[in-house]
């Protein structure tokens, strides 16, 4: 099983709120770096579990080397399966984000976009093409 592991410089907390906003999902586990009898604003998220799109993603806040790139290797595709769920998931995610490849109709996908998150995770959406249509 591959699984992606997203890693933010403090701010994992307001990214999994805002994923879950974005992707209509849940959190499904959240380990604090501070073992607290109570959620303290300044607890650091050390490993979280979510599904996105029926992926299970790994998130949590970086700790160690907290230099950030701009040089992305990777990213994260979502396969749409129509065009409205396609647009109104990327309402909900494309403010404050960076546009690399606009909205725009390819050879292998009627739909695509390709843009970096507030949280400087970089998305690739595209609709689902049937290989036989």
């Amino acid at each position: 099983m591959l699984i992606p592991h997203l890693h933010f410089n403090g701010n994992c907390r307001e990214a999994i709120t805002f994923y879950e906003m974005a992707f209509g999902t849940r959190a499904e586990h959240i380990v604090y770096q501070r073992e607290t009898s109570s959620e303290s604003e300044n607890d650091q998220i050390a490993h979280a579990v979510m599904t996105i799109h029926g992926q299970k993603v790994f998130l949590n806040d970086r700790f160690g080397k907290k230099e950030p790139s701009t040089d992305i290797a990777i990213h994260l595709i979502l396969m749409f399966s129509s065009e409205s769920e396609f647009l109104a998931c990327y309402e909900r995610m494309k403010e404050n984000s960076i546009t690399i490849d606009p909205l725009e109709r390819l050879p292998y996908s009627s739909l695509a976009v390709q843009f970096i998150d507030q949280f400087g995770v970089q998305w690739g959406f595209m609709i689902e093409e049937n290989p036989a249509g």
